[in-house]
């Protein structure tokens, strides 16, 4: 006789069950990989951003190292704008930071020396209203070094050079104006830049206007420098104009520029005593109109 055979099978309450279990493990697994892929995407872009930032804010940085203290301003709003201030006296509508730069890479030289020491040798005969005669100084490096990198728009030697040296000190009656700020006429509107000629190589002639006092140390300037946010109110690329000359009537609109950064939402600048205090905010646009920001403060010496 034989026997029957039991086939067990699922019951239809079972099979639901097991379905809804499924389901119920199944939504948990989506939600954990949507959070951890979610937190990679926000991780990976907050660490974008940061290096972004610090690496805008460390080129700035560097440029404003250079800076002739006393030459800062800040600036409402284009280049064509005439309503300036000095840094230390500046509010938060003032949206463009601008300053005139000694020579640097002129001034570290090479193995020979410095293409220009900054001392004048007050002593000596060759030292005048006409010119001046700048002990240590090696001013045909000085000269290549700065034709190079204005890309020829700057030569110490020419008789029409547009080079100048700025003594160092500030004025009785200081003006923040007579570094040439918005002397857009070419009136020569620059007490305190004195355009300069390489004739010998620690000579300096005076081109245009003679000094009435001459101090015993200067800065060799070339380019003035600009940090100027554009485009719209909430998304912004930050740029750097440089290679233009305000004591020449140029305008930063007149140099080169580079952009240090995009989807810029905040540049704030302000002066503390002889420090400059930077504030930089940037987003990255993400899927539904939604974006990631970071902001980062950098004080510069």
């Amino acid at each position: 006789m034989n026997k029957l055979k039991k086939h067990f099978a699922f019951t239809m309450v079972e099979m639901i069950f097991v379905i809804v279990v499924l389901g119920i493990v199944a939504a948990i697994g989506s939600g954990i990989i949507a959070k951890i892929y979610e937190s990679y995407i926000y991780s990976n872009n907050i660490n974008t951003l940061q290096a972004k930032t610090e690496l805008a804010l460390m080129k700035i940085s560097k440029y404003l190292s250079f800076r002739i203290k006393n030459s800062v301003i800040a600036r409402k709003l284009s280049p064509n704008d005439n309503n300036i201030s000095s840094l230390s006296t500046a509010d938060g509508t003032y949206k463009i930071l601008e300053w005139i730069g000694y020579d640097n890479e002129g001034f570290e030289g090479n193995t020979t020396g410095p293409g220009w020491s900054g001392f004048i040798d007050l002593s000596s005969s060759q030292t005048n209203k006409t010119q001046i005669k700048t002990s240590g100084s090696h001013l045909t490096y000085a000269t290549n070094v700065i034709n190079a990198l204005s890309n020829k728009e700057a030569n110490l030697s020419d008789v029409n050079s547009s080079v100048a040296i700025i003594f160092k000190g500030l004025p009785n009656q200081f003006d923040i104006k007579q570094y040439g700020w918005n002397d857009w006429s070419g009136t020569k509107n620059h007490n305190y830049i004195f355009r300069v000629q390489k004739i010998a190589p620690d000579i300096l002639k005076f081109i245009e206007n003679n000094a009435s006092t001459i101090y015993e140390q200067y800065q060799l300037v070339w380019s003035a420098y600009a940090i100027v946010p554009e485009g719209n109110a909430s998304d912004r690329n930050l740029t750097l104009y440089y290679n233009y000359r305000p004591w020449m009537a140029q305008k930063y609109s007149d140099g080169n520029k580079s952009v240090l950064l995009e989807h810029v939402s905040t540049f704030k600048f302000k002066q503390i005593g002889n420090t400059i205090r930077l504030k930089l905010c940037i987003f990255n646009p993400i899927i539904n109109d939604e974006n990631i920001s970071f902001c980062k403060e950098k004080v510069v010496f």
